[in-house]
């Protein structure tokens, strides 16, 4: 009870003062032996090797600020009404696609990567359809029913991170529905194959793939980037290519972390860089066991 009431009482003050918060809070981390400053170093040096020592510093502190910023904005529009949410979206970017999607009822995947403030779109989504989500509850309480709060004020169907979860989305798709995945994580052994993406060959979840290529259905991209005045942002639509309903498994997943890292690249300060993301790679090689900062 006391996290869930500490949360409503920070949704209560405006946006612009949370972000200046988040923005000392981000100082005093990328000043610090942080945590998220070690591992966002590793993977940013692993993403971008090119880049040179003084833009890599700065894009590390850009990505510890931005990181900051948006778990700040989800405690803010989780405890706001919808309409918060879609007063902050100033343009938006390829809307037709999602429009078309919806319009030929084959169903709909929108695959949305931990990029920007990707919380504000189920706010847009609501617009045009009712999705139906999986959802994982938090092993904290407070924050549990924090968020099962925001999400009862959306039509969006919560479905279990399972097997009956999945059979439940797959139905959904054949009878034209739109369901949201963010397929970006490290799945478990299980439920992944090795795949580049930045660089590196990585374990990497199928779920998307095999959903499209058994219901070969739309398959779309959606980022919500900060805009540089921190009051406003932009959703990007993204069309991927047909590759992605591909049953060559292989193929399919290539295509969709390819497609997944130039959405990042339009921002990539934006991207949750804090995520150990390449725990697994190729032979069984954790990362972050090896690197450390330089």
């Amino acid at each position: 009870m006391a996290i869930y009431l500490l949360l409503k009482f920070i949704a209560i003050f405006p946006l612009s003062f949370l972000q200046k918060i988040a923005t000392l809070a981000a100082y005093i981390l990328f000043h610090t032996n942080s945590s998220i400053k070690r591992i966002s170093t590793i993977n940013l040096q692993l993403a971008y090797p090119e880049l040179e020592q003084t833009a890599l510093q700065e894009r590390i502190r850009l990505s510890i600020q931005s990181q900051c910023l948006t778990y700040i904005e989800f405690v803010k529009c989780w405890g706001m009404p919808p309409q918060y949410s879609l007063d902050l979206l100033k343009n938006v970017h390829g809307a037709d696609l999602l429009e078309k999607a919806l319009a030929n009822k084959k169903g709909v995947i929108v695959v949305i990567p931990h990029f920007g403030c990707w919380e504000l779109l189920n706010a847009w989504l609501n617009i045009y359809t009712q999705p139906m989500i999986m959802y994982k509850p938090s092993k904290t309480k407070g924050m549990n029913r924090y968020i099962l709060d925001a999400r009862q004020k959306f039509n969006a169907t919560l479905v279990p991170t399972d097997k009956v979860g999945i059979r439940q989305i797959f139905k959904h798709l054949k009878q034209g529905g739109l369901t949201v995945v963010l397929p970006d994580h490290l799945p478990k052994p299980s439920g992944g194959i090795y795949s580049q993406f930045f660089q590196q060959n990585t374990l990497s979840a199928t779920l998307v793939s095999k959903m499209a290529a058994q219901t070969q259905c739309n398959v779309i991209g959606l980022s919500c980037i900060r805009n540089s005045e921190l009051s406003n942002f932009d959703v990007h639509c993204t069309e991927l290519p047909q590759t992605i309903l591909s049953k060559d498994l292989q193929q399919s997943v290539d295509s969709l972390n390819l497609t997944m890292q130039e959405m990042v690249n339009l921002a990539p300060e934006q991207y949750i860089w804090s995520y150990k993301r390449f725990r697994n790679c190729y032979g069984n090689i954790n990362i972050y066991r090896k690197q450390s900062i330089t």
